[in-house]
């Protein structure tokens, strides 16, 4: 007898799969309900972002990241150059930039000195301007970078290097790589969570902090300021926790039924995924609910609970690190100091951006010394880049990128405090003493919360990447 050409084809696998309505078909959905049961409890809890081994004993267990994007001048607030302003209108000597090029201004450009005042505070004698008059109070507790130098003269690539260790876009952000290299200690809360204030967000956008080719779960998660902390966790309308908790079961069901059939461990990770989101539901409003802190912790801040700000954002950042998140990143826009109208400048712009950050920050450092969490918690305050000793010609005064010298603080976490590492040339062009560079400065990051730069990889289209490519060292001299 002759068969269809079909039923040639038919395979038995063919056949099981497609048969809907049959004694056979019951039997198999039955076998099949009995597997998926059994994978369920088999089903290994996966979570990404569980706690890791470090490769070495630790400084710090957590890191505030307060980034000042646009890049603060250093020489309006923590490089005072006395020669400069002597030699003001003067141009730059042509040794200086025989071989450099600026992003706006010509290789002649006039010297511009600062009309700030400097002073030495604290038993250590950092030298701080008038324009950070709360940091001042916190300056035995913080060190002082003024050697800072990076490779990227424009903003969003000088950016993705000082976040990535890339100038291009799809590299892992620090936040993703300490995540990767050593999990998170909460259950409730993302690993790595990003915070912005300022008129827009920093050039370069998500991929700043992005996880790129890192799995998903390490990316920094952005938290809101006003209504739902996280997008995309509040339940549909009608939906109440005991339903949601079903259709979750249902689907982490059916999961598990698919991980048995292919061992994906994927598939593991996003049922520990959906689990999180859920706990996540509970955590993220308790997390901006501030009602509990007192009236003295906002006088502190200098924060209005209900409207977002800076100080609010760094006060959430405290709540975040307590609750066990790794990696907190605050960015804070409109530091670009080229002059002009619009109040980016170096006289009313660079004063509107210090009272917004200078009380909350030194805040942040005293509020997480008091609770005894300044030990084990690494903060990090600066910019992509510096600006010019060369002034910009434009009302208000200005000054240009610049990549040869910039200055940053950090506190905490195994840093010693008081310090200022560092110098500049006579004009503030070059930095001469204890240079360091941006792929050091993330090799001691990474130091301090006890991984190896050298070892934390991860293999990618054939090969080993790392957070600082090829290079970086581990800055001791600012090592407790």
């Amino acid at each position: 007898m002759d068969h269809p050409p079909e039923l040639l084809l038919q395979t038995r696998r063919h056949f099981f799969g497609q048969c809907g309505l049959s004694l056979g078909s019951m039997a198999l959905l039955s076998l099949l309900g009995s597997r998926a049961a059994a994978a369920e409890q088999k089903v290994p809890r996966v979570n990404p972002l569980a706690p890791k081994a470090p490769h070495f004993p630790p400084k710090a267990k957590q890191v505030i990241y307060l980034f000042m994007a646009g890049g603060p001048s250093q020489l309006e607030l923590f490089d005072p150059k006395p020669e400069l302003t002597r030699r003001q209108g003067q141009p730059i000597p042509a040794s200086f930039v025989a071989d450099r090029r600026f992003a706006f201004i010509p290789k002649d450009a006039k010297l511009l000195g600062s009309k700030r005042k400097f002073a030495r505070h604290g038993q250590s004698g950092a030298v701080i301007s008038e324009l950070l008059p709360h940091l001042a109070t916190v300056a035995d507790d913080i060190a002082i970078v003024r050697s800072m130098q990076t490779d990227a003269i424009n903003h969003g690539p000088a950016k993705l290097f000082i976040n990535t260790g890339s100038t291009r876009p799809g590299r892992p952000s620090m936040g993703a790589w300490l995540t990767y290299g050593i999990g998170s200690e909460s259950e409730n809360l993302p690993g790595f969570v990003v915070l912005q204030t300022g008129r827009r967000g920093p050039r370069g956008g998500a991929t700043l902090y992005g996880s790129g080719f890192l799995p998903s779960p390490h990316q920094g998660v952005p938290l809101r300021t006003s209504g739902a902390p996280i997008l995309g966790l509040a339940s549909p309308e009608g939906i109440n926790t005991q339903r949601q908790r079903q259709a979750l079961d249902a689907i982490n069901t059916l999961n598990a039924e698919r991980y048995a059939a292919t061992d994906d461990s994927e598939i593991a990770s996003r049922i520990s995924a959906f689990e999180m989101a859920f706990r996540m539901q509970a955590s993220g409003p308790e997390l901006v609910d501030l009602r509990g802190e007192s009236k003295a912790t906002f006088d502190l801040y200098g924060c209005d609970p209900d409207k977002p700000s800076f100080a609010r954002n760094c006060l959430l950042a405290r709540r975040l690190v307590e609750r066990g998140v790794r990696f907190v990143q605050l960015y804070h826009t409109d530091w670009d100091h080229h002059g002009g109208p619009g109040g980016n400048d170096i006289e009313g712009g660079i004063e509107a951006r210090c009272k917004e950050v200078d009380r909350p920050c030194a805040a942040l450092v005293k509020d997480l010394k008091r609770r005894g969490l300044l030990d084990e918690t690494l903060v990090i305050w600066g910019g992509e880049f510096g600006r010019t000793p060369m002034g910009e010609n434009k009302t208000p005064l200005g000054r240009d990128h610049h990549r040869d010298a910039f200055t940053l603080w950090l506190a905490g976490g195994g840093i010693k405090s008081g310090i200022t590492l560092g110098a500049t040339d006579e004009l503030g062009f070059y930095a001469v003493e204890d240079p360091v560079h941006v792929h050091d400065l993330q090799a001691t990051v990474l130091h301090l919360l006890g991984l190896d730069h050298t070892k934390l990889t991860y293999r990618f289209q054939g090969r080993d990447f790392r957070l600082t490519d090829i290079a970086g060292e581990v800055v001791k001299q600012l090592l407790v």
